[in-house]
């Protein structure tokens, strides 16, 4: 499955609920969910360091955890014990999902963050295998976006500190 994001605005801002002091809630909705089941199909809270998937809540330090040495370190995640566990990479401004110890690509997430003056910009590309969408879609998604976020608040933290100075 490949999705292009079309929107004129970051995907990141695209479904967050903000609060007064900063983002409160992403929320991924289901545009055709079956009938009688919700429209949420997972959540990035925010405040509580949380993702939610079905209904089920999890803290992001019980979900990932660092490897590898110190000027080499790797960000594993893993929902529950019975599935699998995906590194994730960020290479020439995309994420990358690996399963294996980076044997096969499970899914790529490419956000595009130079404006270009004179041409239209790229839209946000979402690229998972059909492996991940049978198990840990949703998981994976929001596994993406948490960390393009995160990596965005450290690049313009960093900014505001080199310009300051």
């Amino acid at each position: 499955m490949e999705a292009i994001f079309d929107n004129k605005n970051n995907i990141l801002s695209a479904r967050i609920l903000s609060g007064y002091r900063g983002p409160k809630d992403t929320v991924l909705w289901d545009e055709n969910p079956a009938p009688g089941a919700p429209a949420t199909v997972g959540a990035i809270h925010w405040t509580d360091k949380t993702l939610e998937v079905s209904g089920h809540r999890k803290s992001c330090t019980e979900l990932k955890r660092n490897g590898g040495r110190f000027f080499n370190r790797t960000r594993h995640w893993r929902w529950a014990l019975d599935r699998k566990e995906y590194e994730i990479l960020y290479e020439q401004e995309e994420w990358k999902a690996t399963l294996d110890h980076n044997m096969c690509i499970a899914g790529r997430f490419s956000v595009p963050f130079r404006p270009h003056l004179f041409s239209k910009s790229q839209p946000p590309r979402l690229h998972l295998t059909a492996r991940v969408l049978e198990e840990d879609e949703v998981f994976l998604i929001l596994v993406f976006i948490y960390c393009e976020a995160r990596r965005q608040d450290k690049t313009v933290g960093l900014l505001s500190i080199l310009i300051v100075y």
